[in-house]
């Protein structure tokens, strides 16, 4: 958004208007003692061209990599159009839609966001919006809690992102929930249900899980509602474009989905902000924490929009809300709106499609590689677990040094996996950078073999 300042003259109008002298006047109530008076360590200001420059040198810093880290932020195209639409003033400075006379544009595109997000998720309901994945899985936990009413116990695999499963433990332990991990099968990645049944409020059930591996999720969700819990849905947004959504899991769906919306629009952008989405069931909807829009009519029958099913506690008395959490990540949820409505079904099918085969493609190639081979014998998506028989974290920096940021080394979470390392691939990975990782990771492994390891350096 381009930021125009006022003049001189501008500023004088305005003071005479409300009858003060100086800028200064409008903030008389504040002590001079709290007041920090100038900035000396603000440098002064420079001309365009010095400042143009000194950023060009911030930036080059950076350096550029080609990128196969996964984990929960992943790098897909944005189209230009996306941000310049986000950025506009309508959207840019728009927060929380309060007065629904005033704000019909936010509404109205909240209102298809959560249409678009209810339509991948094959649920009924959707809100817009929660502060992350991480988060929104927490409030989810919190919803089965409240929804089950009798058992305080969720099971949460050690498939799920570890990240995730820290953010959650620290939202409900004081609460006095009990989270039950359940573990995965050595050979293929997947979770293991448990034995013998019990009481419990929740199965999560990551698809695909934090390896890539696509999880048994009809099976998970039959065996949760038969225990009489609710199966809450981790998703990847993206791989709803060519996987079953989670409304049509088992029998009769999932009854909860959640997930990370930053593949939708949103750049990696050095942690954030990013954005949770939320989807549920009919029967759960006023469990649902954050914002809602509706469409209504007005006296004269036109169509209009308005924050809905949400009480007044959400933001002001905190033990009847359903969510202490009211941070909503609107601008980046604009964009998420703005990215599927052009992609498009096809075109996000496109990418979900393009991603697997780069994965799959890389996979292959890498585990031809003598030193490299596949954790599990399953079916993923765009990430996949290879163990090295080499230290991991040496050759992501062997990589490194090439301008290969080669993936992420899972082995301090999963010591049992040994040196193993997590590798995605997205669309924006062209054949020749499949074709340079591969013959850098054959390059590293080879000179390592035969030089001792305090001989080697990158």
């Amino acid at each position: 958004m381009p930021f125009i300042p006022h003049t001189e003259e501008d500023v004088s109008a305005m003071l005479g208007a409300i009858g003060a002298e100086r800028i200064e006047d409008l903030f008389d109530e504040i002590p001079p003692a709290l007041k920090t008076g100038k900035l000396g360590d603000v440098p002064e200001g420079l001309p365009e061209m010095a400042v143009t420059r000194l950023m060009q040198e911030r930036a080059s810093q950076d350096g550029f990599w080609s990128s196969f880290i996964g984990a929960g932020v992943y790098e897909h195209h944005i189209p230009a159009a996306i941000w310049q639409i986000t950025t506009r003033g309508e959207f840019y400075s728009a927060y929380t839609p309060y007065q629904a006379e005033a704000s019909q544009g936010t509404l109205q595109l909240i209102y298809e966001y959560q249409t678009m997000m209810t339509r991948l998720t094959g649920l009924d309901v959707s809100n817009a919006s929660l502060y992350d994945g991480a988060s929104a899985l927490a409030e989810a936990v919190l919803m089965a809690v409240r929804s089950h009413k009798t058992s305080r116990r969720v099971l949460i695999p050690k498939t799920v992102h570890p990240i995730y499963r820290r953010v959650v433990d620290t939202t409900v332990r004081n609460q006095g929930i009990e989270l039950v991990e359940l573990d995965y099968d050595a050979a293929t990645g997947k979770t293991m249900l448990p034995a013998e049944s019990g009481s419990f409020a929740g199965l999560v059930i990551p698809q695909p899980n934090f390896f890539g591996v696509l999880e048994d999720v009809h099976a998970m969700t039959d065996w949760a509602h038969a225990q009489g819990a609710l199966a809450i849905a981790l998703v990847n947004p993206t791989t709803l474009a060519v996987l079953e959504a989670p409304g049509r899991w088992g029998t009769n769906g999932a009854d909860i989905a959640v997930g990370e919306g930053q593949p939708l629009g949103a750049p990696m952008a050095s942690g954030g902000p990013y954005f949770g989405f939320m989807c549920c069931r009919q029967a759960f909807v006023r469990q649902m924490p954050g914002r809602l829009v509706g469409r209504t009519v007005d006296l004269d029958g036109k169509p209009g929009f308005a924050l809905t099913l949400q009480a007044r506690e959400q933001h002001i008395r905190r033990s009847k809300a359903t969510s202490n959490i009211c941070t909503n990540q609107g601008l980046v949820v604009t964009a998420a709106t703005q990215y599927m409505a052009l992609l498009g079904p096809q075109g996000l099918a496109k990418v979900a499609a393009a991603s697997h085969a780069g994965t799959v493609a890389l996979a292959d190639r890498l585990a031809a590689i003598p030193g490299v081979t596949r954790a599990f014998a399953s079916p993923f998506f765009h990430e996949v677990v290879l163990k090295l028989a080499d230290n991991a974290k040496d050759v992501l920096r062997a990589l490194r040094a090439q301008g290969i940021l080669g993936g992420l080394d899972i082995s301090g979470w999963y010591p049992e996996l040994g040196q193993a390392i997590l590798v995605c691939v997205t669309e924006t990975k062209t054949a020749a950078d499949l074709d340079r990782y591969v013959q850098q990771m054959e390059r590293i492994l080879s000179k390592r073999r035969e030089a001792p390891p305090c001989a080697y350096k990158s």
